[in-house]
Order: structure tokens, then C-alpha cells, then sequence
């Protein structure tokens, strides 16, 4: 029976554990997705921590029934016992002995099912947190990456601007090179023809 009580003790210490590391988990993943620029991917993260707090508080839920159970299966033992007095009261014990270990193994059962409820919701969490971490952290490497490329782009309109001038310049020195050497050319044909005449 000793053992037994260390045993139910130890569930309700992991339990306790679980139900304290789930929190801390909601809570980091809730912050995470408040913190998320993109309007859908806050929308799937706050999901995510609606749907982990209704899982914590059934887990809460389930274990506090054990809990009520337990103690309604201990008291209507005590109450037994108290009525059956007397004579037969060996047997009664026996049978009350009985009782209270088959109770307490069902509810060591029933704490270690909900302890490993609460494990599971743990490493579900968990696994949600890395997942997230991994793409927030690929949101941010493609952020980085769009950034570099606009600078890029921006580089490339600035040359490709510039050039356009050049050519513009270009194009009117070439025209007036042409019309100096044109009027040079007419110039010293004139002076030939007024020379030969």
C-alpha cells in the first residue's frame, strides 16, 4: 500500500511537471504568434495554441475526475468499513484492503494515462515550436534574400537610367559632330567653288 501511495505521488509529480511544461509551451508559441508579420501565419500559429489549450485544460479536466473519483471510491470505502462493525470485522477489513488497492491501482491507471496524455501534448508541442522556429527562420532568410535582390534591382534601374542618359548624350554629340563636320565640309567646298570661279 506504501509503494503504491509513492507511486500515485510520483504520477502526480510528473503530471504536475507535464501540465507546467505545456503551459510554458502554449504560452512561448502564443507570444510566437503574435509576434508573426504575416496576417495567415499568425492566424495558423493562434490556431495552433487554441487548439493546444483545449487539449491542456481536457488533460486538467481528466485529472481532476481521477482525482474526484479517487477520493469517492476511498470515502465509500471508509463509509463501508464504519458501517460494518463488529464481529466480521477481519473479513470486512480484508475486504476493504482489497477495495483500497484495487482503487488505488485504478487511479495510479487512470494518473499514468493522463500523465502520458500530458507527454504526448508535450512532444507535440515541442514539435510545433521546431517546426515554427524553422520556418520563421526560413521567413527571415527569404526576407533577407528579397532585400538583397531589391538593392539589386534598385543598382540595376540606377545603371540602366544612367546609360539611357549617356546614350541621349551620345546620340546629340554624334548629331552635332555631324552638322560641324557637314557645315566644315560645306564650308570648304564653298570657298573652293567661289575660289575656282
Amino acid at each position: 500500500m506504501a509503494s503504491s501511495d509513492v507511486h500515485v505521488r510520483i504520477c502526480e509529480q510528473e503530471i504536475i511537471k507535464y501540465d507546467l511544461e505545456i503551459k510554458a509551451l502554449v504560452q512561448d508559441l502564443d507570444q510566437m504568434g503574435r509576434e508573426q508579420d504575416k496576417e495567415s501565419d499568425k492566424l495558423a500559429l493562434l490556431s495552433e495554441v487554441d487548439r493546444h489549450r483545449k487539449q491542456m485544460v481536457s488533460n486538467q479536466t481528466a485529472w481532476r475526475k481521477a482525482n474526484l473519483a479517487s477520493k469517492l471510491s476511498l470515502d465509500n470505502l471508509e463509509k463501508e468499513s464504519l458501517l460494518y462493525g463488529g464481529d466480521s470485522e477481519l473479513r470486512h477489513r480484508k475486504v476493504t484492503k482489497e477495495g483500497l488497492a484495487q482503487s488505488s491501482s485504478d487511479i495510479t491507471e487512470s494518473l499514468m494515462s493522463i500523465s502520458r496524455m500530458m507527454s504526448q501534448q508535450v512532444t507535440q508541442s515541442e514539435e510545433t515550436m521546431t517546426t515554427l522556429a524553422t520556418s520563421s527562420q526560413a521567413v527571415l532568410e527569404t526576407n533577407d534574400e528579397f532585400k538583397a535582390m531589391t538593392g539589386t534591382i534598385q543598382l540595376g534601374r540606377k545603371l540602366i537610367t544612367k546609360y539611357n542618359r549617356r546614350e541621349l548624350t551620345d546620340k546629340l554629340l554624334i548629331f552635332l559632330a555631324l552638322a560641324l563636320f557637314l557645315a566644315t565640309v560645306f564650308y570648304i567646298l564653298k570657298k573652293r567653288v567661289f575660289f575656282f570661279l
